[in-house]
């Protein structure tokens, strides 16, 4: 750090320490517990390798950024310190990795840490369970931790874009106060089963991870509060029955895919068209061709087998037989009677068997 830029940044530590202590004498305490007279601590753009030795009482700041530097870590002893901090900002810098004692801020609520060069979160911010927005966009993350849903209950903003990660992890599913997940411009194979957990996330982007994604999981159509969702620029070929229940989708993004189902022509009718057809395909309104019966449907049609019962889907196709009575031929396995039991005979009506 240049000479110049150090004595800036101690002459701004020292000002807060000064208005730390007149507010000490004043209240008669030596530490400020109220988090309106804590200290908003801004060293952003100041061309930072390190950071130096505070002069401050670090538990006197609710707010830290440290953004657009070159920091290439942050000491483990200096966020263990920062326990009253409620926003934390570091993005644009040189990070490989996060201080472990990260876990330490409980009262954590925004955390941004975009723009640098981590390939993976430390498990203890499992531990920051006020936090509710999380920022690692344009990172080279390969992995979050696994047991991240089941930990930050609080989370409504998850924003992962630009990564390189395969996977969400199924605890994901968990983040029943999830409003917000972008998960765009990563290499994603499937999206976790077990999403209409996620009650209250209203928009969902998971585009342009291009050759990659190729299914969307059938409970993505059970997103209940969903207004927004983006699925453009992969390889899906068919949206999901279930989506024909998104009432509340007001915003869906498709472009840059191989789409089959919906075809073009609904696409083109709107967003109202396209719910509708899945609605009535989910609800068997576009059938399959019929499939040729087996001989023996043919058996049970003419009565070969005495008494079978047939029982009807909603739909109106059958659903199978059952057989209820077992009569055992005898004489007939004899050579000379063999022919009796060609399929001509067999399936021609009332000639040879009778109910």
């Amino acid at each position: 750090m240049m000479y110049e830029e150090q004595q800036q940044v101690m002459m701004r530590m020292a000002e807060l320490n000064n208005n730390n202590q007149k507010g000490d004498e004043r209240s008669g305490r030596r530490f400020i517990e109220d988090e309106e007279r804590l200290n908003m601590v801004d060293l952003s753009g100041m061309s930072l390798d390190s950071l130096p030795k505070p002069s401050l009482n670090l538990t006197t700041i609710c707010k830290l950024n440290l953004s657009n530097n070159n920091l290439q870590s942050i000491p483990e002893s200096l966020t263990a310190r920062l326990l009253n901090v409620v926003a934390l900002d570091v993005h644009s810098n040189q990070l490989k990795f996060l201080p472990n004692s990260i876990g330490c801020l409980s009262k954590l609520k925004t955390l941004n840490v975009s723009g640098n060069l981590l390939q993976s979160l430390p498990k203890t911010i499992e531990n920051c369970r006020s936090l509710e927005e999380l920022n690692a966009n344009f990172n080279k993350l390969t992995k979050l931790p696994e047991t991240i849903g089941f930990e930050l209950i609080n989370l409504k903003k998850l924003a992962v874009n630009s990564n390189k990660l395969i996977f969400l992890p199924r605890s994901i599913t968990h983040l029943t106060s999830l409003r917000v997940l972008d998960a765009r411009l990563n290499c994603l194979r499937a999206l976790p089963e077990d999403l209409e957990n996620l009650i209250n996330l209203q928009i969902l982007n998971v585009s342009q991870n291009f050759q990659y994604l190729q299914n969307l999981p059938y409970s993505i159509g059970l997103l209940i509060s969903l207004l927004e969702l983006d699925v453009s620029y992969n390889k899906i070929t068919t949206l999901p029955d279930s989506m024909g229940c998104m009432k509340k989708l007001q915003k869906l993004s498709v472009e840059g895919n191989p789409l089959v189902s919906p075809p073009a022509e609904v696409f083109e009718q709107g967003l109202h068209a396209v719910k509708g057809y899945l609605s009535e395909k989910m609800n068997g309104g576009h059938k399959s061709p019929p499939k040729k019966k087996s001989w023996v449907g043919k058996l049970v049609k003419y009565g070969t087998f005495s008494g079978y019962t047939l029982r009807g889907t909603s739909n109106g196709e059958r659903e199978g037989f059952f057989i209820s009575e077992y009569r055992s031929i005898d004489g007939l396995a004899s050579p000379r009677n063999i022919g009796m039991f060609s399929p001509r005979r067999l399936f021609s009506p009332g000639r040879y068997f009778t109910r």
